[in-house]
């Protein structure tokens, strides 16, 4: 093959793939918005992914989050508002659900590990992620995109589209790869204060200018409602919007329907040969019943951890006092603390868990075995 005809041929071939990238990306909405984004990579149909109405960015992450103290935070949250609560030997931080209900992310640190905090408003799924991956830190935000109604959020280092609720990335260069998830618990700004008096708030100086304590998502909290933009069969198993806490272990996952938990209190099960025990705490307010979220009903707040101390497996039962074993009568709080008995001082492991819709997490782990 000549010079000439090589030069030519690399002209098509160059052509070709540029018309083919053309084609992909008119396929996804938005995608012009993300010019690093390698579409030829992904694992989803791209039908499955629409915009959810705001652009890249339109929601807003939080990249420079700032903290107040707990008596500072008092001053605007009410004791029954939702805090997701993420711990670390020396630092505990919350981040209240009605500033995450209107930035989705937090691009933050604690104990010198990088994070994200995610809350999709729409599946009500609040996970956190390590953002350490591929020898990179990983900064986060929305690309406007949803699919299942879940959030699409990206990194601004690769433009990859990660899925929020699975932590995997379905479009661009780390398409497949899967973000590391950190423990955290979603509980009552009262349940953090009696728990943890020096923990610190992320505080409402965010640099934007939003309704904070206001719910721009109004009714979207009715068990029976039909999610939006979600257009895959209902899990027929329970009602769509059923709030479950998820256990994922060993590649097997199970749920936890609130409705079951909180009528039992306290629940000791065994799952992916873990000991588990499963918490359920007061109420908290949700942040998608009415306008202001101080006036919406109150939902409960579950936990769990490995029911395991120094090799012991313990069993756990309400008690006005919080949560008692059985074996050493020591008394433990929502975080898996003990607080007096035998046992004051120590924790149980925590468990990779978080809260969402059943018809979200359904949607992504049909298989999930559901407590009864």
């Amino acid at each position: 093959m000549s010079s000439t005809v090589r030069y030519a041929y690399s002209l098509c071939l160059l052509a070709g793939l540029a018309l083919i990238g053309q084609i992909v990306t008119a396929q996804v909405p938005g995608a012009s918005q993300f010019p690093k984004t390698d579409f030829s990579k992904h694992n989803v149909k791209f039908e499955e992914i629409m915009s959810g109405g705001p652009p890249r960015d339109g929601i807003p992450s939080i990249d420079d989050p700032k903290f107040v103290s707990l008596d500072d935070a008092s001053g605007w949250l009410a004791p029954a508002e939702p805090v997701i609560v993420v711990r670390s030997t020396q630092t505990v931080k919350a981040y209240p659900l009605q500033i995450l209900i209107w930035h989705e992310i937090v691009n933050d640190t604690i104990a010198e590990i990088p994070i994200t905090v995610t809350f999709c408003p729409l599946c009500n799924s609040s996970i956190v992620f390590d953002r350490r991956f591929d020898s990179k830190v990983l900064d986060f935000g929305t690309t406007g995109r949803l699919r299942k109604s879940d959030l699409v959020m990206y990194d601004r280092q690769t433009e990859t589209w990660w899925q929020q609720l699975t932590g995997t990335g379905i479009v661009g260069q780390y398409t497949g790869e899967q973000l590391k998830r950190i423990p955290a618990q979603i509980v009552s700004f009262a349940t953090l204060r009696a728990s943890h008096p020096s923990a610190t708030v992320l505080s409402k100086e965010t640099g934007h200018r939003r309704a904070y304590g206001d719910n721009p998502y109004r009714g979207y909290d009715s068990i029976t409602d039909r999610p939006f933009l979600f257009f895959d069969p209902i899990d027929k198993r329970l009602p769509p919007m059923e709030r479950v806490l998820n256990i994922h272990s060993q590649g097997a996952s199970k749920i936890y329907p609130f409705s079951v938990v909180s009528k039992a209190g306290v629940v000791n099960d065994n799952f992916a040969d873990k000991a588990i025990v499963v918490f359920s705490g007061s109420g908290t307010y949700s942040v998608l019943d009415k306008s202001s979220i101080a006036e919406s009903k109150t939902v409960p707040s579950l936990t769990a951890y490995e029911r395991r101390v120094d090799g012991r497996t313990l069993t756990f039962e309400k008690s006005e006092a919080g949560f008692t074993d059985v074996e050493t009568g020591s008394t433990w709080d929502m975080f898996g603390r003990a607080t007096t008995g035998e046992l004051a001082g120590e924790s149980l492991p925590p468990i990779t868990s978080a809260v969402h819709f059943a018809f979200a997490w359904l949607a992504f782990n049909p298989d999930s075995a559901i407590y009864e």
